[in-house]
């Protein structure tokens, strides 16, 4: 079998790309998209007569051409995979937890009068302590909830005790910033920083019985994919599942319940506000990379949204 068989038979993999064509071709049982995702698929010169039919039906409000575009591009993934899309909040909402909560309920609304099943869709929101706490109201009215942008332990603890379904460590973003702290060219997988600091949320999450799952996610590298092989999920990019597909390495488990349980035990933690601000203040990865992640997704978002300006 091919590293991409063998990683299949331990971890759920997920394709991040909005690229129908990709997703046609990979078949992952699950697709997540961001702002990024979703601009470079919609600025393709095929759906350019459905951007024009969007523009006239909202009448040229680029907002809601934009959370309708958004929703059909989750639904015409969702008719190429069996399991979920990961639809996301506008990131200019990240630290307004009413607005978020809104927005989410919208976009849930508009699937169901698409046909959508909603255990389908995975409302993708910034781990910010305001994310977190839209993301507990939606879980408890049955909507599930994907917490995107998180690079911190106490980001996955208040996840967790919020009873949040999925979260998405960033590992290749945390080691572009350990390269950068420590101006190194080539980090060895064994002190990848990102690697790491999945396998202690992982741990934490197993051992303390949390049935949030664990979704590495900005791989730069298939050995960096690798050394997570057993994670809950694994979002991965179409060129990264590419070469996996094409390698033929014996894979080798390197997460299960069982593992975490063998571990050192972990204390238990619950975090309010404050502790979580404390925590944050004390966390340089977080305090560098979330802000930087959230402007990231609102200029894709903007740059969308120029893009649309034209075609008026």
């Amino acid at each position: 079998m091919s590293a991409l068989q063998q990683l299949r038979t331990m971890t759920t993999i997920v394709a991040d790309t909005g690229d129908l064509t990709a997703i046609a071709r990979l078949k992952p049982m699950d697709a997540t998209t961001n702002p990024s995702l979703i601009t470079k698929a919609l600025v393709h010169p095929d759906n350019q007569a459905m951007l024009s039919e969007t523009m006239s039906r909202h009448k040229g409000n680029i907002d809601a051409v934009i959370d309708a575009l958004t929703i059909q591009v989750g639904c015409n993934i969702l008719e190429l995979i069996e399991g979920r899309v990961s639809t996301e909040v506008d990131a200019r909402l990240s630290y307004d937890t009413d607005a978020t909560i809104d927005k989410a309920l919208a976009f849930m609304e508009a699937y169901q009068k698409a046909g959508v099943d909603p255990k389908r869709v995975l409302i993708k929101i910034a781990a910010t302590w305001q994310g977190i706490e839209a993301a507990r109201y939606l879980e408890t009215q049955g909507i599930h909830c994907n917490l995107t942008l998180l690079f911190g332990q106490h980001q996955a603890i208040a996840c967790a005790d919020a009873g949040i379904t999925l979260i998405s460590p960033f590992v290749g973003r945390i080691l572009d910033w350990q390269k950068r702290q420590q101006s190194r060219q080539n980090v060895p997988v064994s002190d990848d920083m990102g690697v790491q600091s999945v396998k202690l949320i992982y741990q934490y999450y197993k051992q303390h019985g949390y049935d949030t799952q664990v979704m590495g996610a900005s791989f730069r590298s298939t050995d960096q994919i690798l050394a997570l092989a057993g994670c809950d999920l694994l979002t991965i990019a179409p060129n990264l599942i590419d070469e996996l597909a094409a390698m033929d390495d014996s894979v080798t488990r390197q997460l299960s319940p069982e593992m975490a349980m063998q571990m050192d035990k972990m204390k238990r933690v619950s975090l309010t506000r404050e502790a979580f601000s404390d925590a944050y203040q004390q966390d340089k990865v977080t305090q560098d990379l979330l802000p930087k992640g959230i402007d990231g997704f609102v200029a894709a978002r903007e740059e969308l949204s120029k893009a649309l300006a034209e075609i008026r």
